[in-house]
């Protein structure tokens, strides 16, 4: 049996015309009983049909198929296109051309998967970002009514509810900036002053700075045995001071009382250093992993210990690490405690 792959409207037009030509040439035969006229009759039938044949393919089939090109591509023919449709195209196969449209199916329902993810992921933002500034911004409404509506006469509640109002609008100050880094980050528009420094002196000056925040909760810094000895990576001092800080503060956050908080330095290669910062607290579901570094996203948990938090510190922390071209990870267990590490490049000579 004759295979139809890759054949071609030039091959169907032969063996069609053959297909017509042989059965008539041998009733020419049976009736004339001469092998000129049956061979004459062959040839004619066969010349005819295979012109015949190739013309109407050209002409109905693929001027249609040519027409699915053009609108799977999406343009105006150009001159090297134009001659794609009038001598490539006609020698592909039926099977050739089908390969090409379900590749371009294919392709297609990726794309359309990815802008159902990121009009999912739209969504969400626009919401958890009219969630972090509906809060503040209600809590201000309601002290400022409430002082509006008399309260003013009373100096102890008038201070407090101002200082309230303070509050409120600093957490929204610290809101936009947050969005503002984010979106300079976003566009590529961070610019790294890289040096040398010991990442291990960094580490102890974060702990130093967050030290007070760490004794209201009575919890441990350290820095992991083993891991004393200095290492020296090449990075921007003050970007990479925020990713430690914003780490270093969520271990406090989400750590638990008499806790532990446990930096560890490796060379991992030749060229590579690799920072975790450890704690023992509440750590975080499974289900949430893959998505922590999102913006604005935070656990359930999470909103009900942190509620003056605006969720983007670790999207940032992401984006400063991947403007390093190094990358960050997370790994948690809930109730025993969570990791996030990164890498940075070694000491530049």
């Amino acid at each position: 049996m004759l295979s139809t792959k890759n054949t071609t409207p030039k091959r169907v037009a032969l063996l069609t015309a053959f297909a017509l030509a042989l059965p008539e040439s041998l009733l020419v035969y049976a009736v004339e009983q001469k092998w000129l006229w049956a061979l004459l009759s062959f040839l004619i039938f066969f010349a005819g049909g295979y012109l015949l044949i190739s013309y109407v393919l050209e002409r109905f089939i693929y001027r249609k198929i040519k027409l699915i090109y053009k609108f799977i591509y999406k343009t105006k023919a150009t001159k090297r296109e134009e001659t794609f449709y009038k001598y490539v195209l006609p020698q592909k196969g039926i099977d050739e051309v089908r390969e090409d449209v379900e590749s371009w199916a294919a392709a297609n329902e990726e794309q359309l998967e990815l802008l159902r993810r990121n009009e999912q992921f739209r969504k969400e933002f626009l919401q958890n970002l009219a969630h972090e500034f509906k809060t503040p911004v209600f809590a201000i409404q309601g002290y400022v009514e409430t002082l509006l509506s008399g309260a003013m006469n009373q100096p102890e509640t008038n201070k407090n509810f101002l200082q309230k109002t303070a509050n409120n609008i600093e957490r929204l100050n610290l809101l936009l900036n947050d969005l503002d880094e984010i979106s300079s980050l976003e566009r590529g528009e961070l610019t790294l002053n890289k040096e040398n420094f010991v990442i291990q002196d960094l580490v102890k000056e974060v702990f130093e700075q967050l030290s007070s925040k760490a004794a209201e909760k009575q919890i441990h810094f350290s820095i992991k045995k083993g891991c004393e000895a200095p290492l020296t990576v090449y990075a921007d001092k003050e970007k990479i001071r925020q990713v430690l800080t914003n780490l270093i503060e969520n271990s406090i956050k989400y750590g638990k009382e008499h806790g532990n908080i446990t930096a560890s330095m490796y060379q991992i290669d030749g060229a590579q250093r690799l920072i975790e910062i450890s704690d023992d607290g509440i750590g975080i579901a499974e289900k949430d992993l893959t998505r922590v570094f999102e913006r604005f996203y935070r656990t359930e948990e999470g909103r009900t210990i942190d509620k003056s938090g605006t969720g983007l510190g670790l999207a940032i922390c992401k984006h400063i690490i991947e403007a390093h071209q190094q990358t960050i990870h997370v790994r948690s267990t809930e109730g025993i405690g969570t990791t996030i590490g990164f890498t940075m490049s070694e000491k530049k000579e």
